[in-house]
């Protein structure tokens, strides 16, 4: 193996279509997706399983979910700053991987009496490992290279992979009743450990990206500074167990971090000396901003529709017997995986024929796939047999919709956070783009809880009729937000300037 490290020139004047250091990359997030979506699969029904989980209401693990998920993104913005400014990139992602991985074995040695705990640890690891492996692979292309979003397409389809496999296996052991909550757990950890190891074999090939910025201070300085950092993270864990635990808390920091994220933004953008660079960062904002949107409906997947999975779906696909909560937990990701590379040529073939639409468009092409989406989980209802049990071939083609929405969308996001932001603000603006996450996580839960039935020995039909009730309400401001983002699409073309 040759260890020779790499200039920052050698790595991005590489030959072909992607660099081979993306492929490391894309093996260390493909594991640590698994990780991440295996838990998020197995959250809200391990903590409404009345006799091995948490036994808490369908409205409670909703606010729960939302909530977990909420301070899992908002840490990403915490942790990008403290990338920028101090770690760099590699300290960050080794350290968050870290407390991952403790934090799944302590959930997995008794999930009933450690999960607050255990979670904590995971959304303090998450928030440090995650917006980091984003920049770098931006930062593996040159500015105004052509292959950048080829690259981020294929790390999208990492994702995926890890996704699909995570949510399976993890939602198959959980509600086995051969294995139980305990492997499901462990096996994240395994798989995030497997990931850790990849990163620490090949970031040598990485060169000066994700280096310190405090290079130029003595070593004992920069020490000083890390061990801040570490020990920063670790005196929150109380904070942040209390939080989870009352969710009552968790609407107290929302209510907090935001304001304070764009006070720091607006802050950030009025130092910035170019005007060009100022209008980037405000397009870069708007996207921001519809996101949250675009989240808060999409993540029903892990709360509201992973509780209806539970409950009202059969478990006949096509022409075998499935748990539906694998479906709902998987089929997204695997349709991702079929679908990406085509829907990457039809952009293609579009471009060439000069009709490519813009950026702005198809994120709001994104909307308008979410409000069909949404009208096809409405429209189980009229699947349902007498005892509220309706069709997991109606509720799966859902999901085929959505997940042209989200192909619109997400690989889009990532790749335009790393174009609109100067390079001094990118662990910023990748931060920014996660707390929109965060926001849209912690919207998920109250509307997911806001359709749940408050009554816990509510009829199967009338949980269907309230679910699907708010899932027709979400198509409808999907619909909205898709067709005013088009309308207004030519405005936040002229802020991007350049960038296409």
């Amino acid at each position: 193996m040759n260890n020779k490290v790499p200039t920052l020139e050698e790595i991005q004047n590489f030959e072909g279509k992607y660099p081979k250091q993306l492929w490391y990359l894309f093996l260390v997030e493909m594991w640590e997706r698994f990780c991440f979506y295996g838990m998020r699969g197995v959250l809200t029904i391990f903590m409404a399983d009345q006799l091995l989980g948490l036994a808490l209401s369908d409205k409670d693990s909703n606010l729960k979910y939302g909530a977990i998920q909420a301070f899992v993104y908002a840490f990403t913005f915490i942790g990008g700053i403290f990338a920028d400014k101090i770690l760099g990139f590699k300290k960050s992602l080794l350290f968050g991987g870290t407390v991952m991985i403790l934090g799944n074995l302590i959930i997995a040695f008794s999930p009933q009496d450690f999960f607050y705990l255990g979670i904590t640890l995971t959304i303090i690891g998450t928030g440090f490992f995650k917006p980091n492996i984003s920049s770098m692979v931006g930062e593996l292309y040159k500015e105004g290279d052509s292959r950048r979003d080829a690259g981020f397409g294929l790390f999208y389809s990492g994702i995926n992979i890890g996704a699909l496999l995570g949510g399976a296996i993890c939602v198959y052991l959980g509600t086995s009743p051969d294995y139980g909550w305990s492997y499901a757990f462990l096996s994240a950890a395994i798989v995030m450990f497997i990931g850790l190891v990849t990163f620490i074999l090949t970031k040598h090939s990485l060169g000066p990206i994700g280096d310190s910025p405090l290079m130029n201070l003595p070593a004992s300085k920069r020490t000083t500074n890390e061990i801040a950092v570490y020990v920063g993270a670790l005196i929150s864990i109380p904070l942040i167990f209390i939080m989870i635990k009352n969710t009552d808390y968790t609407d107290y920091f929302m209510y907090t971090i935001g304001p304070l994220a764009v006070l720091y933004f607006l802050f950030e953008t009025y130092k910035e000396k170019e005007e060009a660079a100022r209008k980037k960062l405000i397009a870069a904002f708007i996207f921001i901003l519809f996101s949250i949107i675009f989240w808060a409906f999409y993540e029903q997947s892990g709360g509201s529709l992973a509780l209806f999975a539970k409950d009202n779906l059969h478990h006949n696909l096509l022409f075998f017997e499935i748990n539906p909560n694998i479906v709902n937990n998987t089929s997204n990701s695997l349709f991702v995986i079929i679908f990406s590379p085509i829907v990457g040529l039809i952009w293609l073939a579009m471009a060439k024929k000069k009709i490519e639409p813009n950026t702005v468009i198809k994120f709001g092409v994104g909307f308008l796939f979410l409000a069909a989406a949404f009208y096809v989980f409405y429209y189980t209802r009229f699947f349902a047999d007498a005892e509220g049990l309706t069709s997991l071939n109606v509720f799966t083609l859902a999901y085929l919709v959505i997940t042209f929405g989200e192909l619109c969308l997400s690989p889009i996001g990532l790749s335009i956070m790393t174009k609109l932001s100067p390079k001094r603000l990118s662990g910023m603006m990748m931060g920014m783009w996660f707390l929109a996450s965060a926001y849209g996580q912690y919207a998920a839960g109250l509307l997911g809880a806001g359709m749940s039935s408050p009554d816990e020995n509510a009829s199967l039909v009338t949980k269907l009729q309230g679910y699907t009730e708010g899932y027709y309400q979400l198509a409808i401001y999907a619909l909205i937000a898709g067709i005013l983002l088009i309308v207004v699409s030519p405005l936040i073309r002229k802020l991007m300037r350049e960038v296409k």
